[in-house]
């Protein structure tokens, strides 16, 4: 695989609509039909729903009229029937919170030149409300460069700030997965620029000790930083494989350590590509977690 370390916008479209909170002013048919936080809208009445503005649009034109209900919810699907209530700017209205897309900033881990395949973040996305993983209709990575970074503090885990290039993608979304997130890399321009595959480490040759991070923190650059994988947990079930700690001195002055968007930069050791950075510890965000390759590519198929 070929390391990367490039952060990336990604955008996230969800298939249906995700509730993330019911209103708790006046009227709630949601919550009168059973709805519940973390339900998934599939379809209302005949239609399937793809988007919030599909959602007002059928509540508008359903009016008063029960409106039958397929949602999602864990691994079920169950069939619920509201009754709209009407506000006070006379729009037609369920009185759930819903959300059908997500966007941010994340970093590449690795490109399969065999396949055209990538993977990122070494963490799943999920809804910052619920902590649902948010299901996938699809999605695409887009450049970005890093114009600045709001370093981490003691209960505050900073992040990297970039602007997208909406005009193109680099590929697309076709997984999101508690491992990480998954596509393919369109051929050109990123792809030529690439450096060269390195061996996957097997979990067992993973070790405590010094190691290097790949990261994008300024501008479009990646460069290569000092850590210390401090322990490797055996048995991990949440992709939290390895404790690492950044040792570099130029990435703490730049960053504090591990900061948002820094998710899925690729941990090198031993001439290895040993995982990728996942998690921050909020009580010291020179510190944080890591996922082993072997566990992440073992999602990706």
């Amino acid at each position: 695989m070929i390391p990367l370390g490039k952060a990336v916008g990604i955008k996230l479209f969800a298939d249906g609509a995700l509730v993330v909170g019911l209103s708790e002013d006046g009227p709630c048919p949601a919550r009168d039909c059973g709805l519940k936080e973390g339900d998934l809208i599939l379809t209302m009445g005949d239609a399937k729903i793809t988007s919030t503005e599909q959602v007002r649009q059928v509540l508008q034109d359903n009016g008063c009229e029960p409106l039958a209900l397929t949602i999602r919810r864990g691994s079920r699907d169950l069939r619920v029937t509201a009754v709209p209530t009407q506000g006070a700017d006379g729009a037609w209205q369920l009185g759930a919170w819903i959300r059908d897309s997500m966007a941010g900033i994340g970093t590449l881990t690795y490109y399969d030149p065999a396949t055209g395949s990538y993977g990122a973040l070494g963490h799943g996305i999920t809804d910052v409300d619920t902590a649902q993983l948010m299901p996938l209709a699809c999605g695409s990575i887009m450049e970005t460069t890093v114009k600045a970074v709001k370093k981490g503090a003691v209960g505050d885990a900073g992040e990297l700030r970039g602007d997208f290039d909406l005009s193109t993608d680099l590929g697309d979304l076709s997984a999101n997965t508690a491992s990480g997130i998954f596509g393919t890399l369109d051929p050109g321009e990123f792809t030529e620029r690439l450096g060269d595959p390195m061996p996957v480490a097997a979990a067992a040759e993973v070790h405590t000790g010094p190691a290097t991070i790949l990261s994008n923190v300024e501008g479009d650059s990646v460069e290569e930083y000092d850590i210390e994988i401090l322990q490797v947990v055996e048995d991990s079930t949440d992709g939290r494989d390895l404790v690492i700690s950044v040792t570099d001195p130029e990435l703490l002055s730049a960053t504090g350590g591990i900061v948002q968007g820094m998710s899925g930069s690729p941990i090198l050791q031993d001439g290895k590509f040993a995982g990728a950075v996942t998690h921050v510890l909020l009580n010291d965000p020179s510190k944080g977690y890591g996922i082993l390759m072997e566990t992440m590519l073992d999602a990706a198929e």
